[in-house]
């Protein structure tokens, strides 16, 4: 008896692992000048000076952390061939959700020797942690670069942009060199650092800016001539992904899920071309789940509120006023046993969070002398779209 997938025999994919988030390409296209910049500032590795500290900045899926694994890999082969090079570790900590204390204790935990005991979770300070990565630090000696992705969703990041830098002209490290790679989605991050970290951090900065149509189009033929088996893509599909992609944001990561899920949707079709039909299918698919992702990523006050909107918006009931939202908001944040915030200017500053993201509309309203000036509010999305998300996230 024929089993469920004895009449699967046939793929468009020829490695379809070159479309995947994950994959690193052996090779950088369309990043030259940042490549560039990167190559300079990475210089006195080479000749066992002092590495320089690197802030990266751009919106997620524009090159950075891809850049920076490429660039990592060279300089540690380059480092190999250089007599003058001192021995070079890499360290890398996605900070996003992480506190200091685990950021320093996870650094700790990949320097310490494999026979030791891993750094305790509870019991000891942060201050410990640097006192045992410094430690560590100069047991081991070389060059150190410590790459921080997502560096703007670390709290208390100036102690860390103070101590690091700071190390061997405080005299906690005499072996050892260190190099701040920071990477970070938000433009603005260096503004919000204290005036003592800026002066002590002197870092070379480096801005991606999002790619153009011409751009992305060199990026996918690329993946698609690997991914894909011969003929099994159209030039015009392409095209398509790369102008949808270049027209939001510029974002690498999303032409390549369109060409990816476009793959799927022919595919499940049995299709034996990939064509702007399976791309706007797939546009479809990306941005639902691209909306699913944002919506988890929001705290979860700010999920109820969503939650709350949602609610009200099925009912016919937005636009809505805050003192309204935070009436119904009161109720949902309990019927998930979870106890509400009381303040209605926590409510107000959620609300205009959640508009700044682009999940809410907002609409001044002026009722005069006795009315007064206020805000209305109603969802900027698919209200079942929102109350399926929550479902799932709760459930």
């Amino acid at each position: 008896m024929a089993g469920p997938f004895s009449d699967i025999t046939d793929t468009l994919f020829a490695n379809k692992e070159v479309l995947n988030e994950s994959y690193q390409p052996e090779a950088i296209l369309e990043r030259d000048q940042e490549i560039e910049e990167y190559r300079y500032a990475l210089q006195d590795v080479l000749f066992g000076r002092d590495p320089e500290n690197i802030m990266l900045y751009g919106k997620a899926g524009l090159g950075k952390t891809a850049v920076t694994t490429y660039m990592m890999n060279a300089l540690s082969e380059e480092v190999e061939a250089r007599e003058q090079a001192d021995d070079l570790h890499i360290h890398k900590v996605n900070c996003n959700g992480k506190t200091l204390f685990i950021v320093v204790r996870t650094l700790v935990n990949q320097l310490l020797p494999e026979d030791a005991s891993s750094f305790p979770k509870r019991g000891l300070g942060t201050g410990d942690a640097f006192g045992e990565l410094y430690q560590q630090l100069d047991r081991i000696g070389g060059t150190h670069l410590f790459v921080f992705d997502e560096i703007d969703h670390l709290d208390e990041v100036d102690t860390l942009l103070y101590e690091l830098p700071r190390a061997r002209s405080n005299a906690h490290l005499t072996a050892a060199r260190v190099g701040i790679i920071g990477i970070s989605n938000n433009y603005t991050f260096r503004k919000s650092l204290s005036p003592k970290v800026k002066d002590t951090l002197m870092e070379d900065e480096i801005s991606f800016s999002p790619y153009d149509a011409t751009e992305l189009r060199t990026i996918l033929r690329d993946r698609a001539e690997r991914a894909f088996v011969e003929e099994g893509w159209d030039r015009s599909a392409l095209g398509m992904a790369s102008a949808i992609s270049a027209q939001d944001m510029g974002n690498a990561r999303q032409a390549i899920d369109l060409l990816r899920v476009g793959g799927e949707v022919a595919e499940r079709r049995d299709d034996s071309c990939v064509t702007d039909e399976h791309i706007e299918t797939a546009r479809e698919l990306v941005q639902r789940g691209r909306l699913v992702n944002r919506i988890r990523d929001q705290t979860d006050h700010a999920q109820y509120i969503l939650e709350t909107i949602a609610r009200l918006e099925e009912r016919g009931d937005t636009p809505v006023r805050s003192k309204e939202v935070q009436e119904r908001y009161e109720q949902v944040a309990q019927s998930w046993a979870t106890s509400p915030l009381t303040s209605l200017k926590s409510i107000q500053d959620h609300l205009s969070d959640l508009h700044m993201l682009g999940f809410l509309r907002r609409n001044e309203r002026n009722q005069g002398l006795n009315g007064g000036q206020y805000f209305e509010y109603q969802l900027d999305l698919d209200s079942a779209l929102v109350l399926e998300t929550r479902e799932k996230i709760e459930g």
